[in-house]
């Protein structure tokens, strides 16, 4: 592992300590135990979202905003030291953490954005639509093109403390998105490509698989899943977001990755890795190989679909 990923302090610290610095310590106390107890997973099921805010008197807004510097302790910008944090509210009522996340030795096209990254997570979770997003600075170009990819674009919601209740076109006005290449095929909806392979007999395989069947692909046809194993035979998946802007796309790897980190799993973790895509005019192999590379020196399994 590069000493760039090498940390003295472990996730469950990093918490810790953003819990330490929160004004209210009754709820900082309250949500270090539960997360504690959850084995530091970067999410909330809606109905603790409805407990914390019954006894703290808080929307769910408000909570999510006072929570962004949770979320931010689960970035990993070794470049930039920049930490941002951000919460996708679903249409659930669950919380999905995000931060942003940076990979030293490769493209910067590698990166992940904290709003990138609480969707994705909230994709991987099998949630199917996000009302709102809280994050800690305002979104960047990039993120706003991303999130307007979104099945609920049109109604979705963003906070910032010092500015809520925004709607996303206010920042994305005049934008460009699917309806403009007449693609109804939008991001969060569920859908199945029905993509396989025989007698696989690998979970890891079949887990990639599970990733690919629902990536977002309708740009490029180029559908692709990835999966992740840890050393303990944690799986983790990840799909390819692709975007009607083409350069805020998702892939599958970093996906994969960002799921792995925000359920309190390190780097070093990761044992195995496969990367499975449907033959198409474009690839992920080569920037996939190159990042695990630089993140873990691990081979990457690579098989493609015709």
């Amino acid at each position: 592992m590069p000493n760039h990923y090498r940390s003295n302090s472990h996730i469950s610290e990093k918490v810790r300590s953003a819990c330490a610095k929160l004004p209210n310590q009754d709820l900082a106390k309250t949500i270090l135990t539960i997360l504690t107890e959850q084995r530091f997973v970067g999410r909330l099921p809606h109905f603790t979202v409805e407990h914390l805010c019954r006894k703290f008197e808080l929307t769910p807004r408000e909570l999510s905003i006072t929570l962004l510097p949770i979320a931010a302790a689960y970035s990993l910008p070794p470049i930039s030291r920049f930490y941002v944090g951000a919460i996708a509210i679903g249409t659930s009522g669950n919380f999905y953490f995000g931060a942003n996340m940076e990979f030293v030795d490769t493209g910067m096209q590698q990166t992940v954005h904290a709003e990138q990254s609480a969707i994705a997570h909230a994709w991987m979770q099998g949630e199917t639509g996000i009302q709102e997003i809280s994050v800690n600075y305002a979104p960047c170009g990039h993120c706003r093109q991303f999130m307007n990819e979104l099945n609920d674009a049109e109604k979705l919601v963003i906070n910032l403390p010092e500015s809520r209740n925004n709607s996303l076109h206010s920042y994305l006005p005049n934008n460009f998105g699917p309806k403009d290449l007449n693609v109804t095929e939008l991001l969060l909806m569920p859908r199945n490509h029905g993509l396989g392979l025989l007698n696989t007999d690998d979970l890891l395989i079949d887990t990639a698989l599970e990733a690919i069947n629902i990536s977002h692909a309708p740009y490029s046809g180029a559908y692709a899943g990835a999966a992740l194993e840890t050393e303990d035979h944690f799986y983790f998946i990840g799909s390819y977001a692709e975007n009607a802007a083409f350069n805020p796309s998702l892939p599958a790897l970093q996906v994969a990755i960002n799921n792995l980190i925000l359920n309190g799993f390190e780097l070093q973790n990761i044992k195995r890795a496969v990367l499975i895509e449907k033959k198409a005019d474009i690839s992920q192999k080569v920037m996939a190989k190159q990042l695990l590379a630089t993140l873990c020196k691990l081979p990457l399994q690579y098989i493609a679909i015709e």
